[in-house]
């Protein structure tokens, strides 16, 4: 049975630990609002540039643009994105058991290849049968528009050339504080919109050459889709630990209620063990 000084130890410990929970909670709870201020204003013009170039894409043509090709994918990058730092749940472990699991679905019939964003990826993989291109595993959350940029040239480049025939991205996107949504999404190629889709029935008048727009407008969008997933996924990532170091101050207090509770009972029970010495040390004195 653990004594009173091991007992106050403990409260005094994990008193300490709710301070840090609680300290980390708030911290988050900043960053959150700042990334969730940040994602839902720029998500209409994320969310409508697939659209878009899949219309420019079927009106201009597969041939249009190197990066509209649609071939048999014997060759795969993978994009996964992860956060550099843990304590927020199973954040990321959920996306890298679902990254695993798409791997080994395309593996029997494509060569993969990774891109790594995230110090978790990063030590998930480095040992991995799967060849690495690039590992960005320091400072995600401040990844600029230069390394995005090189980045995005880089994978273009390798479709172009016929060394890879698919690119995809697996990220957390922000759905809610309780829980993001496990999205792996294909960059490349561009697919044209479908017949279905489309809203217009007379082709534009291309203002500057088609192939002058599309040259500018492709190797942007592939930029910024995977800035768009960036950002998702320091929005779920910072939700994700608010609600972890929440859950652990409540837990923490519920542990400091039980540790007082039996703090209390072995007070009692020693004091109750004093008072009946005294009762039967009085009672042998009277006879």
């Amino acid at each position: 049975m653990p004594t009173l000084i091991d007992l106050r130890r403990r409260i005094k410990s994990v008193k300490n630990t709710q301070q840090i929970t609680k300290a980390m909670k708030t911290v988050s709870t900043a960053k959150f609002k700042k990334a969730q201020r940040s994602v839902v204003e720029s998500r209409p013009l994320w969310h409508n540039a697939p659209a878009l170039l899949g219309r420019m894409a079927r009106w201009a043509g597969a041939r249009a643009h190197p990066l509209f090709a649609d071939r048999p994918e014997k060759k795969i990058h993978l994009i996964v994105v992860t956060s550099d730092k843990g304590l927020c749940g199973a954040f990321n472990a959920n996306l890298l058991v679902r990254a695993v699991e798409f791997v080994r679905e395309r593996e029997s019939s494509s060569e993969i290849r990774l891109v790594l964003i995230g110090k978790k990826a990063v030590n998930f993989f480095r040992n991995g049968p799967y060849p690495v291109d690039w590992a960005f595993a320091d400072k995600t959350d401040k990844l600029g528009s230069r390394d995005r940029g090189r980045l995005a040239r880089h994978l273009a480049q390798r479709f172009a050339l016929l060394e890879t025939d698919g690119v995809y991205i697996a990220y957390n996107e922000f759905k809610s504080v309780l829980a993001p949504r496990i999205t792996i999404t294909k960059l490349l190629p561009i697919s044209p919109l479908p017949e279905a889709a489309e809203t217009t029935a007379v082709p534009p008048d291309w203002e500057p050459a088609g192939f002058a727009l599309l040259e500018a407008l492709v190797p942007r969008y592939v930029e910024d889709q995977i800035a768009h997933a960036l950002a998702e996924s320091q929005a779920a990532e910072q939700a994700a630990r608010m609600m972890a170091m929440d859950n652990a101050s409540q837990n923490a207090e519920e542990l400091i209620s039980n540790l007082v509770l039996g703090l209390n009972k072995i007070r009692q029970a020693g004091i109750t063990k004093e008072l009946l010495e005294i009762m039967t040390a009085v009672e042998a004195l009277k006879q």
